[in-house]
C-alpha cells in the first residue's frame, strides 16, 4: 500500500516547490510565462490531493451502502483530473493566444532559463514514477496523474522555447509553442476521460480478455463448456459471470469443488476482482 501512495506524496512535494520557485522568479522579472507555469504546477497540487482522497476511498471495504466496494470511486477520481487537464489546455491556449497577439517582448536572463530547465528535467522524472507505479498497480489516478506531470514539463518546454526565442528577438516563440503543448494536453485529457467514462459506466473488456477468462475455465478438469460468458468493469477491476458445464455423473461435492477451482483461476487474473460461476449439468436442459 505504501508503494502506491508513494507517487502521489512526491508529486504533491514537487510540485510544491516547483510553483514556488517558478512563481518567485517569473513576479521578479515579470514574466508571464513562468508566472503561467508556476500556476500550472499549483493546480498540480490540487488535483494531486485530489488523487490521494481517491485513493484511499476506492482502497475501503465492501460495506452496506456500497456492497461490492469503492472502487468505482478510482476512476471517477482520474476523470475529475482528466477535465482538470482540460481545462489547464483551454488556459495555455488562451494565453498564447492573447501573447500572439500582444506581441510582449520581456527581457530573459539565465535565472529564468534555468529555472525552466528544473522543472522539465522534475515533472519528467515524476512522470516517469507515477506511470511505472500505475501500470504496475493498475491505478487509473497514478496514471492520470502521471499524464498531469507530463503536461506540466511540456508546458514548460513551451516556456523554455518561448523565453530562449525572446531572447533572440522573436516575439511569438513562446506563445506558438503554447498552442503546440495546448493541442497536445486536449488529446492525452481526452484519452483519460474517455478510458474512465468506460470503467465508471460499466463497460466490457477487450476480446483477448474475455477469450483468456474462458481458456482457464476450460483448463479445470470436469470443465467440458463455457457458455453466457459477460464481464463488466466495477471501477478498474472486472467482474465476470459465467456458466459451466459438467459430466452428470458428477456428485454436487465435485461440482462445487470445479466450479470453486473455476473460480479460483479466474480471479487470479490481476484485471479480475470477482468471478461468479454457474454449473450447468452437461445434457440437461433447462
Amino acid at each position: 500500500m505504501e508503494e502506491l501512495y508513494r507517487p502521489i506524496w512526491v508529486s504533491i512535494a514537487g510540485n510544491l516547490l516547483l510553483s514556488v520557485l517558478k512563481l518567485v522568479v517569473g513576479f521578479l522579472y515579470s514574466s508571464i510565462a513562468l508566472i503561467s507555469d508556476g500556476a500550472h504546477s499549483l493546480s498540480d497540487v490540487v488535483t494531486s490531493v485530489i488523487g490521494y482522497l481517491g485513493m484511499k476511498v476506492s482502497s475501503k471495504p465492501p460495506d452496506k451502502s456500497h456492497p461490492f466496494g469503492h472502487s468505482r470511486f478510482e476512476p471517477l477520481v482520474a476523470f475529475i483530473i482528466g477535465e482538470a487537464l482540460l481545462l489547464v489546455a483551454y488556459e495555455i491556449g488562451r494565453d498564447s493566444v492573447f501573447r500572439l497577439l500582444k506581441g510582449e517582448l520581456i527581457e530573459v536572463n539565465s535565472l529564468m532559463l534555468g529555472v525552466t530547465v528544473v522543472s522539465i528535467l522534475a515533472k519528467e522524472a515524476m512522470f516517469r514514477y507515477s506511470l511505472h507505479v500505475g501500470r504496475k498497480l493498475n491505478s487509473q489516478i497514478l496514471v492520470a496523474d502521471a499524464y498531469h506531470h507530463r503536461s506540466d514539463a511540456l508546458s514548460s518546454v513551451a516556456v523554455l522555447v518561448g523565453l530562449g526565442l525572446q531572447r533572440l528577438g522573436f516575439r511569438c516563440g513562446d506563445a506558438l509553442a503554447g498552442l503546440v503543448v495546448a493541442g497536445f494536453l486536449v488529446k492525452v485529457s481526452a484519452e483519460i476521460i474517455l478510458e474512465n467514462v468506460g470503467y465508471l459506466t460499466g463497460s466490457s473488456p477487450p476480446f483477448e480478455v474475455c477469450e483468456e477468462i474462458r481458456e482457464r475455465a476450460l483448463s479445470v478438469p470436469n470443465v467440458l463448456g463455457v457458455h453466457d460468458l459477460r464481464a463488466h468493469y466495477v471501477g478498474n477491476k472486472l467482474h465476470v459471470e459465467l456458466h459451466i458445464e459438467v459430466p452428470p455423473d458428477l456428485s454436487l461435492k465435485e461440482a462445487h469443488d470445479v466450479s470453486e477451482e473455476v473460480r479460483k483461476r479466474i480471479e487470479e487474473m490481476p484485471e479480475v476482482e470477482r468471478a461468479f460461476v454457474h454449473v450447468d449439468i452437461k445434457g440437461v436442459t433447462k
